[in-house]
């Protein structure tokens, strides 16, 4: 059974960082892209980064292009998204997903996500 397990959210002030983890099982994580995913209050869910298997070649929406750093742990299988340069804007319930920024939707799994609040 796939499972993606987001934790390290919580409520920060403007400018602050955090480091969101999703710690996924029930398939072999090194043979999978991933990406982040994110939905603020009353909006859609919005794809932010995605790391690719091998090399991990990374991509990010330019929203949080310089920012945000995703990295991946194939001995864990883990991956991280670090936040720096918060804003009231990134408040949303961020999830993990199998696929890039290309396949997430097709492939239609991804986990129930965890809470960033932002405070101005």
């Amino acid at each position: 059974q796939v499972q993606l397990v987001e934790s390290g959210g919580g409520v920060v002030q403007l400018g602050g960082s955090l480091r969101l983890s999703c710690a996924a099982s029930g398939f072999t994580f090194s043979n999978v892209a991933l990406s982040w995913l994110r939905q603020g209050p009353g909006k859609g869910l919005e794809w932010i980064s995605e790391i690719l298997t091998g090399g991990g070649s990374t991509d990010y929406a330019d929203s949080v292009k310089g920012r945000f750093t995703i990295c991946r742990d194939d001995a864990r299988n883990t991956m991280y998204l670090q936040m720096s340069g918060l804003t009231p804007e990134d408040t949303a319930v961020y999830h993990c997903a199998i696929g890039s920024e290309v396949t997430w939707t097709l492939l239609g799994c991804w986990g129930q996500g965890t809470q960033v609040t932002v405070s101005s």
